[in-house]
């Protein structure tokens, strides 16, 4: 691929950017939980399906790919997340969403696209469309994949399992991207590991209940919990070098019902971020030895229990496609190409390239306003006045967004074809 077929295909980015522009706004006032993506995968196939696409749909529950051959040459894997978060919107658009679905447990949620899932899926429906208009300037195969329950880290696996390999040809790499609380319209990359790999530990103190004026017939679970909840940010402070990047969050703590009554058990449910085997054993070994201390010291009648029950990848960048895709994107962006910082976020993308045996890179789009972005930055209240990703009021501004997303895509798609 030389800089000018880039230029060559994207030159139909005009033609088509007002139904993109379109397709995104119904994408986000009408978003699905995972695993519930019906509607956003028939849009989805619609417009393959009209490019031109050998579609394949259902796999892995609602999961599309759409596979377009042109000649010989490499075949290259782009993906897409289509799901959203049981979120209330919160932004005030007048194309915000008001949906609701029903959650795992059965209840009646709000559904928000959050997490910018409509931007991916929106920025490669495009960028296929414009693959398929400009066959003339590149050969090889594209595989279009749209997965389904990204949020909940399965979708991937399912797709796996519903046996996308025997679906595709098999991919030289894979590539994806996401879209972040930076400034729009810029484009960031990074070899190495980029996205932390994640767990979810479910951990029960087991306690003896009594009632609230009679501490001394109890043990109190609470206050282990509560011991327990501070002395487990001493793990990254106090047994990590200084540098290693790891994160320990405790998400929720249960416990009782009623004020005057010392309950049985607590549970907490934690979340830890690791960028290395050696940083994520050295965690979850800690988790496990100062909750064990804290039950024991307070002498609990029971041991705790620990359950593990979910768990997203490491992202791990290819050093060689990356530095492929760097160079595309600075000659293509110029100033707007630059370096991803290490994301303590986590994905189940790489489930796919590990299943098909390649390589991979997954990059960065920016999504707020660049005024916006800029003034805060200047403030240095970034933090406080930037919406993230899971917010109910992050959205990305549609442009430069979408048309960046899609030259991305394009672009990265054609280094490797």
């Amino acid at each position: 691929m030389n800089e000018s077929s880039a230029a060559q295909v994207l030159a139909r980015l005009d033609d088509i950017r007002a139904s993109v522009e379109d397709f995104y706004r119904d994408l986000h006032q009408y978003p699905e939980l995972s695993h519930a993506e019906q509607r956003t995968a028939s849009r989805v196939i619609e417009r393959l399906d009209a490019a031109g696409y050998q579609v394949h749909s259902g796999v892995g529950g609602t999961g599309v790919v759409g596979v377009l051959k042109n000649g010989d040459g490499r075949t290259v894997l782009l993906r897409a997340d289509m799901d959203a978060l049981p979120v209330e919107e919160a932004t005030g658009l007048d194309y915000a969403s008001t949906a609701t679905g029903t959650d795992g447990a059965g209840s009646t949620v709000p559904v928000m696209h959050a997490c910018g899932h409509d931007v991916h899926v929106s920025c490669l429906v495009a960028a296929a469309e414009l693959l398929s208009a400009g066959r003339e300037h590149w050969h090889g195969t594209v595989v279009a994949l749209f997965q389904p329950a990204e949020e909940t880290g399965d979708g991937a696996a399912a797709m796996v399992a519903d046996n996308v390999r025997d679906l595709v040809p098999a991919p030289d790499v894979a590539l994806a991207q996401h879209v972040l609380p930076f400034a729009s319209g810029e484009v960031r990359t990074r070899p190495g590991p980029v996205l932390s790999e994640a767990d979810s530990m479910r951990v029960t103190i087991h306690g003896r209940g009594a009632h609230g004026s009679m501490p001394q017939a109890a043990v109190d679970p609470v206050l282990i919990a509560a011991a327990v909840v501070v002395r487990l940010q001493a793990i990254v402070s106090r047994e990590l070098a200084p540098g290693e990047p790891a994160v320990l969050t405790v998400g929720s703590i249960q416990a009782g019902t009623k004020s005057n009554v010392i309950p049985d058990t607590a549970q907490l449910l934690l979340n830890v971020r690791t960028y290395s085997e050696a940083t994520r054993r050295t965690m979850l070994d800690g988790i496990r030895r100062i909750v064990t201390a804290e039950c024991e010291a307070a002498a609990a009648p029971e041991p705790p229990e620990f359950e593990l029950f979910e768990h997203f990848p490491l992202t791990t960048n290819d050093p060689s496609v990356t530095e492929t895709l760097s160079a595309a994107f600075t000659a293509y962006f110029g100033e707007r190409a630059g370096e991803l910082p290490r994301q303590s976020a986590s994905e189940d993308f790489s489930d796919l390239p590990t299943a098909f045996g390649i390589p991979y890179s997954y990059w960065g789009i920016g999504g707020i306003d660049r005024d916006t972005y800029n003034a805060a930055e200047l403030a240095g209240r970034i933090a406080q006045d930037i919406p993230v990703n899971h917010s109910a009021r992050f959205a990305p501004v549609i442009q430069p967004t979408l048309d960046t997303g899609i030259a991305a895509m394009v672009t990265a798609a054609l280094a490797n074809l």
